[in-house]
């Protein structure tokens, strides 16, 4: 397949997660919050924020370390598996595990990047309930496909109430990427371009990133 390269006539689409105080965190995760260092309201001559909070708050790409202490972190993740063509998946209507046959591929992705529209993101306001996942067989079968990044708009590759994180675990040993908390909801599936590149964080368990798409021109 012929790839087209981003049309530069189409404005960007933000699918970045808006954080703030009332951006829902994972239950029992560490929710934002900012305060002001220097404050021009109150005399100071600048205004100077400190802001804490879990990496997992908003769109964020996990780093292996998330699930295993011997894996890589954050400031390690390979640039290139976040930029680049990308397909978007309406999985909206359906329940996991998926299965390859139930995405509707043929066992690889535009660009090994594969993005799920759920229609479960916190960027509709409270954190969801449920979410669909992919099966970890079918995982299995897009790494084999070449599959490089999977991004979904639920909180998680994973489902909920998943304990052993199974697809975290086969997506990093596979050697691809995670991202998690997009906003796909304004998203039409199809074909794009993908820029959602993670903070280069020390040590660290995820990094944010701003996500954003352009589509792809005809080739």
């Amino acid at each position: 397949m012929t790839l087209g390269a981003p049309d530069e006539r189409g404005s960007l689409i933000d699918i970045s997660v808006m954080v703030s105080a009332s951006t829902p965190e994972w239950p029992g995760d560490t929710p934002y919050s900012c305060r002001w260092t220097w404050d021009m309201a109150r005399g100071d001559s600048v205004n100077v924020s400190s802001i804490t909070g879990s990496p997992h708050v908003g769109t964020h790409a996990d780093a292996p370390f998330h699930v295993d202490a011997g894996w890589a972190t954050a400031d390690a993740l390979p640039l290139d598996s976040f930029t680049g063509p990308a397909t978007v998946v309406d999985v909206s209507h359906r329940e996991g595990p998926l299965t390859v046959q139930s995405l509707g591929l043929a066992g690889s992705v535009t660009g090994g990047r594969l993005l799920l529209r759920t229609g479960q993101s916190i960027a509709a306001g409270p954190f969801p309930d449920h979410w669909p996942w992919i099966a970890e067989d079918a995982i299995r079968e897009l790494l084999r496909g070449g599959l490089r990044l999977l991004g979904v708009d639920a909180p998680s590759v994973d489902a909920r109430d998943s304990k052993s994180l199974s697809v975290h675990r086969a997506l990093f040993q596979g050697g691809a990427c995670v991202l998690e908390n997009l906003d796909l909801r304004n998203v039409a599936a199809g074909d794009y371009h993908l820029t959602a590149l993670p903070m280069k964080l020390v040590g660290l368990d995820a990094a944010p990133v701003r996500a954003v798409l352009q589509r792809l021109k005809p080739a």
